[in-house]
């Protein structure tokens, strides 16, 4: 199912994570993500940016956007287009990398348990 943003006309594909892994999602990053793909490579890059900078330091959110590029990841792997697959992939990667990097103890234990 798609969610149809009326004043941009922007279809917003389904983020069925809820379904497939019983992950509740916390944040709008997929439909953000969703949005900026729209408007390509640039209004990505500026998504994630904002994303990180004004969420690193809450593990829990760190966790949903490290989550969301690797669904964004595969979503566009699985619609062909491989550039954007990467792209998304090297995001995932460092994002990924800061949270393995910088949290510790409950934090990490709840990052690795809900990304596994």
């Amino acid at each position: 199912m798609e969610q149809k943003i009326n004043a941009t006309n922007i279809n917003i594909p389904a983020w069925n994570i809820q379904e497939v892994t019983g992950y509740e999602p916390k944040t709008t990053f997929w439909q953000d993500f969703s949005i900026a793909d729209h408007f390509g490579t640039n209004a990505v890059i500026d998504t994630y940016n904002r994303s990180f900078e004004a969420w690193k330091n809450n593990y829990i959110y760190l966790t949903e956007l490290v989550m969301v590029l690797n669904w964004k990841c595969w979503y566009w792997y699985d619609h062909g287009n491989e550039n954007r697959s990467q792209f998304y992939s090297e995001l995932f990667y460092r994002a990924r990398d800061y949270a393995l990097d910088n949290l510790k103890g409950e934090e990490l234990s709840y990052f690795l348990k809900t990304t596994d």
